[in-house]
């Protein structure tokens, strides 16, 4: 049995990929987010449902009882600030791995002209706060994988690349449904991309921006 516990479990990618590791019994999931009204009705006899803010490090260390893996959806500008009491809780309940969303562009890796395009949607403020927070991360002494997902479509497919840390960024986008097949495999293979973070995105959508701007 794997025990995961889910940060933010209401996001977007977090919803699919709930929906993959569902078809897993091995997997028992406990689901955290803040507002309970945004978590579907038809999945509340999935698992163990907590309202709680990450920045609580009290309740969150008390979500993290007996968990095996930590997976978190999170976003905001106190992004750094989560990452903290993430690793907080996670060493006060001696849990080592953590599966841990980020953005494309925290290490200057996106060359061209889509690099440029990428900074300048993204912005001066949300960059260097989520490299922050990827910092908090990598620097802990915790067993994590983060995830830097390219720009993000809706399309039913599983179709996605990696690169690493050192290695230029490649593609434009990728759908949410790849990212949350990537969680679901780590979350099954808790041993794969340990202490990597890792590009991802759709195979040949190379471009100066994703396709639909």
């Amino acid at each position: 049995m794997i025990n995961l516990l889910i940060l933010g479990a209401s996001g977007q990618i977090a919803q699919l990929a709930e929906e993959l590791l569902h078809k897993h019994q091995e997997v028992k999931v406990t689901y955290y987010l803040r507002h309970i009204d945004k978590f579907p009705s038809a999945r509340k006899d999935w698992g163990t449902i907590i309202q709680g803010d990450v920045i609580d490090t009290t309740k969150l260390t008390q979500a993290m009882t007996d968990q095996d893996i930590i997976y978190a959806n999170l976003a905001g500008n106190n992004i750094e600030q989560q990452a903290k009491s993430t690793v907080k809780a996670m060493k006060k309940q001696h849990i080592k791995r953590l599966i841990w969303i980020s953005t494309l562009g925290i290490y200057n890796e996106v060359p061209g002209k889509f690099g440029e395009w990428n900074n300048q949607m993204l912005g001066e403020s949300y960059l260097p706060t989520y490299a922050a927070a990827a910092k908090v991360i990598e620097n802990s002494g915790l067993n994590y994988t983060i995830i830097r997902p390219a720009w993000l479509q809706d399309k039913d497919e599983i179709d996605y690349e990696l690169t690493q840390k050192n290695e230029s960024f490649k593609g434009t986008e990728v759908s949410r449904k790849s990212i949350a097949s990537l969680i679901t495999d780590l979350v099954l293979n808790p041993s794969k991309h340990v202490n990597e973070s890792l590009g991802v995105n759709k195979p040949n959508t190379d471009g100066d921006k994703p396709s639909w701007y």
